[in-house]
């Protein structure tokens, strides 16, 4: 496939995304590959390792590409997206659960589905200019590819308000924020990355860290706390209009571009994830919302806003403060029968 390379080179399972003009986007093809390198490679006792990057300098993964997605789901075939997600959700719990070391070179950009490939892995590696970001309640989705559990974990309510504003992370902030774990500077990844595959050694990647400059959102830290602890979206707005400081008025105007119901769902379900703490329950929640996010939510008018018409302008079902509290519970019923299984086929 040439969108993306999968091989084994020394004592290394390699996976890199090779469609830098696409900003590496992630199709459906490229995840089932991904799958079945993970489920070659668990048990493959010459892969002692996997390190994943991708070429070009502007983004590891900058999301899912979805311009199929919106394709059938404005034709009412809402069947494709449910499988894209189902199928998606199945490698990211593979990939977290992976028995071995999994290493992620992400430079540039790693957004929505680039975080499910590049952030589950257990040595996360970030450079200068690395930008991580959940942006989903920008189309109308919740954070997914198991990202609520990223946010759950993060300090604070510093996941509330990443998963809410989908504001960008750095280098610095990614590490506070739990997205990633080093920071190597990107001109040595090629020569560490080719000491890896010559020596499977993941410890390496400790001897090469460098410490970041300080964490802007650590200095926040506060701020968002006293803001974004709230139940419901409700909450959150009114805790941000009292404050009435320049933290709260940028957050406010955040909060204004995105999916009320995504917004909504997605601080109900971080909540839940935090609760539990697990990977696959977090994609179960997920995919409960993003099961109905085409039929049912802002899903398709979010698209078409940001990346069909581009005229930056979505037509919401709702208003901000206007969200029925019924309309978020129903978003993240179980789904029954059409619950997310993990099994291949579905």
């Amino acid at each position: 496939m040439t969108d993306i390379s999968i091989r084994k080179a020394g004592q290394t399972g390699r996976i890199t995304f090779t469609r830098p003009k696409a900003l590496n986007a992630m199709s459906y093809d490229m995840c089932i590959a991904i799958e079945g390198a993970l489920d070659a490679w668990a048990a493959d006792e010459d892969v002692k390792m996997i390190v994943i990057d991708a070429e070009g300098e502007k983004a590891f993964c900058a999301g899912g590409d979805i311009a199929e997605l919106y394709e059938t789901g404005t034709k009412g075939n809402f069947a494709y997206g449910r499988k894209f997600w189902a199928d998606e959700y199945r490698m990211n719990a593979k990939l977290f659960e992976f028995p071995k070391p999994v290493a992620s070179f992400m430079q540039g950009f790693t957004m929505g589905g680039g975080v499910g490939v590049g952030c589950h892995g257990s040595h996360r590696i970030v450079g200068k200019s690395s930008q991580i970001a959940m942006p989903e309640v920008g189309i109308g989705l919740v954070p997914d590819v198991g990202g609520s559990l990223i946010l759950a974990r993060a300090p604070g309510r510093l996941g509330e308000y990443l998963g809410l504003t989908a504001a960008r992370l750095n280098a610095a902030d990614a590490i506070y924020a739990g997205f990633a774990d080093y920071f190597i500077p990107e001109d040595q990844w090629p020569a560490l990355i080719a000491q890896l595959e010559e020596t499977g050694n993941w410890e390496l990647i400790d001897a090469a860290a460098n410490t970041p400059e300080d964490s802007r959102l650590a200095a926040q830290q506060t701020d968002i706390d006293a803001n974004f602890g709230g139940e419901t979206l409700n909450d959150v707005l009114n805790a941000l209009k009292h404050a009435d400081s320049n933290f709260s008025a940028g957050a406010l105007k955040k909060l204004g571009r995105n999916s009320p119901i995504a917004m909504g769902a997605a601080l109900e379900i971080i909540h839940r994830v935090r609760q539990r703490d697990d990977i696959r329950f977090a994609l179960d929640q997920e995919y409960r919302f993003t099961f109905r996010a085409m039929e049912q939510g802002d899903f398709l008018e979010g698209i078409r806003a940001q990346i069909i018409d581009k005229d930056r302008n979505p037509q919401w079902k709702f208003n901000l403060e206007e969200v029925p509290a019924g309309i978020i519970t129903k978003m993240v019923l179980p789904l029954g029968a059409d619950a997310l299984t993990f099994e291949k086929g579905e």
